[in-house]
């Protein structure tokens, strides 16, 4: 694979890993609102496992934040250790 083709799949990688953060976010966002509407219900099975479910999901989003920066650290030391903005510019320029 080519330096500028394996740098196109790490960025892809982290937007990929930028959503599915943006949907543990979500997820946790609805749990929330679940959580507050039960408060006013009292349904016995929601109260015991909600916080639980809420707990894996946001433990979840913490280890999915990690890895997306340790990850978007790595695509960026890779872009400019193989200084891929003067590569792709050469590309487009060949391109031309």
């Amino acid at each position: 694979m080519d330096k500028i083709k394996k740098f196109d799949l790490m960025e892809k990688i982290t937007h990929e890993l930028e959503d599915l953060k943006n949907s543990q976010q979500a997820i946790i966002q609805k749990l929330a609102k679940i959580e507050v509407d039960n408060i006013d219900l009292g349904d016995k099975k929601l109260d015991k496992d909600l916080p639980d479910m809420h707990q894996r999901v946001s433990d979840n989003l913490d280890t999915i934040a990690g890895i997306l920066e340790y990850f978007a650290g790595q695509k960026d030391n890779f872009g400019d250790s193989n200084n891929i903005a003067a590569l792709k510019e050469q590309e487009a320029l060949n391109n031309h």
